[in-house]
């Protein structure tokens, strides 16, 4: 039986205990499934050290040697064994904190040691090494590499270790050997140099050397981005054939808007309005994703979109994910559009509308009298109907479900254009994955005149010198933003919190007004904390990242993150973009413990360092990798990768998807004889871990 329809309970070595652990802890139904359990990392077990040889940053190596002496310290719980290994020239310590009444030493015996060297008062010692009489040391353990696999603490309670998997596995390499059919066509495997299915499951599990592990590694990436790519490109190419409304006017609303700005817009602003432009005109429906840094005018672009819209006889609304977000809009479409006077009619819903105004903006929409419409949630309810509504825009695009973004399809009798908007920078290798069946379209630059934020990273014990900046900054008429990684006091995390924080600010500054604001507090009172700061009626507003987007006061120019090291490189950057919107200069303050690791010391390097957001996503896609990236991105995102990475693998994406393009350029439908395998594979895959590939933006 094919080893993809193989039940895991009728393999060699499993049964069904392990199989029902294996199906509730990884997921693991097939034969194929284990297989696809790739190793985390491999140790070579072909080279013996001398303790000579070791080194501070050694993973694990393997000692031939003796135990020549041996005690219990401690009792009870606190009991450990401890040993001393000797091999031949110089010794090292042996410890076991648990399970030291297990070890059985003799003196006299040769024994192989296993494990991970450390230093302890300048004596390199093995914490709970592995250690087995040569004697019993077969051939196999001592040959090649050795994999290691991730097992659950539960599946370790039943006996399923890393050795246990490999054991498991082992059990299915005659079926490899005699051949499994491929999941990639002989002529793309010829293109890109690439291993057979059935020697890269052989060399991944079991690799004769190192090449042989690395080539094989190399395949096994390619075809998960390459059915990755391939499901999401299918996507792409089948919604471009759905019609859509066309909008080849631009028209005397556009003009006049553009005519009155008191700026020119950036080359940047121009190329994406006319790439928008070309989409609106074609016929086709449009899906794209607008990206640009916090600054770089997203919305200004969005609302000449919408004129565009307009021109043509359409409506467009413009989407939120809070209320302040859609009231921040409201405000400054509003401010742009003042010099067209009644030509466009804005409307602004959200939750917070009353019943009595919200009859009049219903009756707007129905009758076309109403333009443009911003809101949140709100505008998804089914009482709000539209005479011809053919343009939205979706911003923050990962705080809505799909459910929710699908049903703004039905307002009309065929689906508006789409444009999404993030102001969070994506790297490209990301953004091919994340958004990948989206057409992409950059403002990577800002507009003229801007001063950069100056970046400053302080340790905690300077609180009093940046106090006094403050109080400065205020003086001079400015604002100041102080966040706080927690709202209460946390006895098991040492950080600064909100509450207290807020105290201290109110003692330390008594001549002036504070505000707070936090993700616990009903949204009336967070709404009208936020404006009294936005008014200027306070001067100082004590938040948790609640304010990370939505929040546009021009006349702040400090932003304080205190325990800076407990937050990503992408949320720093969101944090730093609240200041520096108006033509004063405006600083990002980060303050730190003085010990932090290295990587947080490389974050806070390099938010010190630059302000272009795309150089900061891409370090922060290196340094954290791309499994949560603010727990924002990859949301809801339609792919598990087991052995690819997004964050090292950037160039084998760019190759996955042009093989992917290639294929589908030539067969969209994957009806080809030579294709259905892939056509095959991509059922396979949608089986077995649920693809919830959406037709929704």
């Amino acid at each position: 039986m094919d080893l993809a329809y193989r039940d895991i309970a009728y393999c060699k070595n499993v049964g069904a205990k392990r199989a029902d652990i294996l199906r509730s802890e990884l997921n693991v139904r097939t034969a194929m499934d284990l297989l696809r359990q790739y190793p985390y990392k491999y140790i070579d077990r072909s080279r013996f050290y001398k303790i000579a040889e070791l080194e501070d940053e050694d993973t694990y190596v393997q000692i031939v040697g003796e135990v020549t002496e041996w005690h219990t310290i401690g009792i009870g719980k606190a009991q450990r064994l401890s040993a001393t290994f000797f091999d031949g020239n110089h010794q090292c310590e042996l410890v076991w904190f648990r399970g030291g009444q297990y070890v059985k030493l003799q003196r006299g015996v040769k024994y192989l040691l296993f494990g991970k060297p450390s230093v302890f008062n300048h004596i390199y010692n093995f914490v709970h090494p592995e250690l087995t009489p040569m004697s019993k040391v077969t051939p196999e353990m001592t040959q090649g590499l050795e994999p290691y696999y991730n097992t659950t603490e539960k599946m370790k309670r039943i006996g399923i270790t890393s050795k246990t998997m490999r054991t498991m596995i082992a059990g299915l390499l005659p079926d490899l050997k005699a051949g499994v059919p491929d999941t990639i066509g002989a002529d793309v495997l010829q293109r890109y140099r690439l291993m057979s299915l059935r020697d890269a499951l052989i060399n991944v599990h079991f690799p004769k050397d190192t090449t042989s592990m690395q080539n094989a590694r190399a395949r096994l990436k390619f075809e998960e981005l390459f059915f990755v790519q391939l499901q999401i490109l299918r996507q792409m190419k089948r919604r471009e054939q759905f019609p859509g409304f066309t909008m080849p006017i631009v028209g005397s609303r556009f003009h006049a808007l553009y005519k009155s700005l008191p700026f020119d817009l950036t080359g940047a602003q121009k190329r994406v309005i006319h790439e928008i432009h070309d989409d609106l005109k074609s016929g086709h429906q449009m899906n794209r994703l607008l990206q640009g840094d916090v600054g770089s005018g997203k919305t200004l672009v969005a609302l000449l979109c919408c004129l565009l819209a307009v021109d043509n006889g359409y409506q467009a609304c413009i989407m939120a994910p809070t209320e302040i977000l859609a009231n921040q809009h409201y405000e400054t479409l509003k401010s742009f559009l003042a010099p067209l006077g009644d030509a466009v009619h804005v409307a602004l819903l959200t939750g917070s509308t009353t019943p009595k105004n919200r009859v009049p903006i219903h009756n707007g929409l129905m009758n076309g009298t109403i333009h443009i419409l911003i809101g949140t949630h709100a505008l998804l309810e089914d009482k709000v109907q539209w005479q011809n509504l053919g343009f939205v825009v979706i911003d923050e695009q990962h705080r809505f479900g799909v459910a929710q973004r699908a049903k703004l399809w039905t307002k009309n009798q065929m689906p508006p254009h789409i444009l999404v908007m993030t102001a969070t920078p994506i790297p490209r290798t990301l953004a091919m994955t994340v958004y990948g069946d989206l057409h992409v379209s950059i403002i990577d630059e800002l507009p003229p005149g801007r001063k950069p934020v100056q970046t400053i990273h302080y340790s905690l014990q300077r609180r009093a010198q940046i106090y006094t900046f403050m109080h400065k900054q205020i003086e001079e008429g400015r604002q100041i933003y102080v966040v706080y990684p927690l709202i209460k006091e946390n006895e098991k995390m040492d950080l600064q919190d909100l509450q207290n924080g807020f105290n201290e600010l109110c003692e330390a500054f008594p001549e002036y007004k504070i505000s707070m604001v936090h993700g616990q507090m009903k949204a009336s009172d967070k709404d009208l904390q936020m404006q009294r700061f936005a008014s200027g009626e306070t001067q100082i507003l004590v938040a948790t990242t609640v304010i990370e987007v939505g929040v546009n006061v021009p006349n702040a120019t400090v932003m304080m993150i205190q325990n800076a090291e407990r937050f990503g490189l992408s949320q720093l950057h969101q944090l730093r973009g609240r200041v520096g919107r108006g033509a004063d200069q405006s600083f990002c303050i980060l303050l730190t413990d003085m010990e932090l690791s290295k990587d947080t010391r490389k974050r806070m390097d390099i938010m010190v360092a630059t302000n272009d957001g795309f150089r900061i996503a891409e370090a922060d896609l290196q340094l954290r990798g791309p499994g949560d990236l603010e727990g924002t991105l990859q949301s809801g995102t339609p792919f598990d990768l087991h052995i690819a990475n997004l964050a090292t693998d950037g160039q084998l994406v760019t190759l996955a998807r042009q093989a992917a393009l290639d294929i589908l350029d030539q067969d969209p439908l994957l009806e080809d004889e030579m294709n259905r395998i892939y056509k095959r594979q991509l059922d396979i895959l949608r089986v077995s871990q649920s693809y919830n590939w959406s037709e929704i933006s």
